[in-house]
């Protein structure tokens, strides 16, 4: 599939063939049709904000539609159309994640920063931080 990818901060994106991601446990596969440009992808390529997982694929405001499911994903079929945003992981037992705090999870991780992100033909996401979009 072809992606843009940032291979150091402060760098230039560059164009490249990269190999299809597997959707693991509790992921889905999304075939993107759109993903904005947001102020904080370009602090991360301005190198301003630090230690983003490198080499990366940037862009955490995806739109796009279900192309496969990971084991144990249950919330979207193949076909949905779905969006994701900035927050992308979090581990679901820290005291923030327990008071339904989640933005503020010690061991967050977020999309386009610590994990590869839209600026490509698919993106893999945690289907928990995925929210449908309806057809209308």
């Amino acid at each position: 599939m072809r992606a843009m990818i940032l291979d150091s901060a402060g760098g230039s994106l560059r164009a490249a063939d990269v190999p299809v991601p597997e959707p693991g446990p509790g992921r889905v596969l999304i075939r993107v049709r759109a993903c904005g440009v947001c102020r904080t992808d370009l602090h991360i390529l301005d190198g301003e904000l630090s230690d983003p997982k490198l080499p990366l694929i940037p862009g955490h405001q995806i739109a796009g539609v279900v192309e496969e499911t990971g084991g144990e994903a249950e919330r979207f079929a193949t076909g949905d159309r779905v969006g994701v945003p900035w927050l992308g992981y979090t581990d679901g037992t820290c005291r923030y994640c327990r008071a339904n705090r989640e933005n503020l999870c010690d061991d967050a991780r977020f999309t386009g920063y610590d994990v590869d992100g839209g600026y490509a033909e698919c993106a893999v996401a945690d289907e928990r931080f995925c929210f449908p979009i309806p057809d209308g």
